[in-house]
């Protein structure tokens, strides 16, 4: 799945706001992360345990993050929502532009962008992600 992290300027910026959630109390007690989203996704069995949702950060796919489950909820004003559970790991991809859209979409597995493998840290990131930006990679 893909899916706009609106209010989001980078990665780091996600991962700031990740951290303030949890540090407020607003985490869940097992710590998956919680995105809330207004329809169930049909092939809900084919996502769960297998599948990410990609997040469109600055108008290009830049993570990912491991997609447990997905709950049917009611959200506060009495409506029917989904619930997309993830791992809290943020998963760093290879940039991939990604024009604006609304909700979320599925993303077939040949548009995937591949992770960004860095054993060396942030450097080596910032480094890829430039070689990306330039098409290089």
């Amino acid at each position: 799945m893909i899916k706009l992290c609106v209010g989001i300027s980078s990665i780091s910026h996600l991962e700031e706001v990740r951290h303030r959630r949890k540090e407020s109390g607003q985490g869940r007690d097992d710590g998956l992360i919680v995105h809330r989203t207004r329809f169930m996704p049909k092939r809900r069995e084919e996502i769960i345990g297998k599948g990410s949702l990609y997040w469109v950060i600055g108008g290009k796919i830049q993570c990912r993050q491991l997609i447990v489950d997905l709950e049917a909820n009611i959200d506060s004003e009495g409506k029917k929502c989904c619930d997309i559970l993830m791992q809290p790991q943020i998963i760093r991809t290879i940039t991939q532009p990604k024009r604006a859209f609304q909700g979320w979409r599925y993303l077939p597995i040949n548009d995937t962008p591949n992770d960004l493998m860095s054993s060396s840290g942030e450097g080596s990131a910032k480094i890829a992600q430039e070689l990306s930006d330039l098409g290089l990679i």
